[in-house]
């Protein structure tokens, strides 16, 4: 397995169809169908936010993307959001999927979804991924690493805490889980480095 900055170019439409099948079950009903979401995700997809595994004869396996303030994996802008879902499509998708945003703040390195793909689970490919990440966000000068994860995916929350990631609060989507169909996000922080303590630098809410 390789771990890499980045994607090749050739494997953006991989890239958007491994994306769409991990989070298209919270995004489905806003950014579905399928085909849209494909197409708008193929446009989106971001290689300079992405870290990601290949095997050695090239196959993309899994990716791990960040958010920084120039963008994110999947930073698409309105214009690009019409020109797939047309001008009334994208207003109301654009409005909804705004409610999702995190901001991003100089604390931990905000990690934007991690998945791999479904023959390559069990084989460590989010685990390589998650420790990739950690060293990026050392190389960029963070102590730790946030991320949220929904309540119904207990798989990845699994891998988190695996991985030294602790739960340090968690946000209520109220009435918008009748459309993500999610009812709260658990933040979760680990240490850049995994002996770190992170009790006392860390706040424990959500911010």
């Amino acid at each position: 397995m390789q771990i890499r900055a980045g994607f090749d170019a050739k494997d953006q439409r991989r890239a958007a169809e491994l994306y769409w099948d991990a989070f298209g079950g919270k995004l489905g009903r806003v950014l579905g169908p399928r085909t849209k979401a494909l197409a708008f995700f193929e446009r989106v997809i971001r290689a300079d936010h992405a870290i990601s595994a290949y095997t050695e004869d090239g196959t993309l396996l899994g990716i791990a993307g960040f958010k920084t303030p120039k963008g994110a994996l999947a930073d698409g802008s309105f214009r690009d959001m019409r020109a797939v879902y047309g001008l009334l499509g994208a207003s109301w998708r654009a409005g909804l999927i705004a409610l999702l945003e995190r901001d991003v703040e100089n604390k931990s390195f905000l990690m934007d979804g991690i998945f791999v793909s479904d023959e390559s689970r069990g084989q460590g490919v989010g685990t390589q991924l998650l420790d990739a990440v950690r060293r990026e966000a050392e190389r960029r000068g963070y102590r730790s690493v946030r991320l949220d994860v929904i309540d119904t995916n207990p798989r990845a929350k699994a891998l988190y805490l695996r991985n030294g990631f602790v739960e340090k609060g968690t946000q209520e989507l109220g009435p918008l889980r009748h459309i993500f169909g999610f009812k709260s996000a658990a933040r979760m922080v680990a240490p850049v480095k995994p002996e770190a303590n992170l009790a006392k630098s860390e706040p424990s809410g959500l911010e």
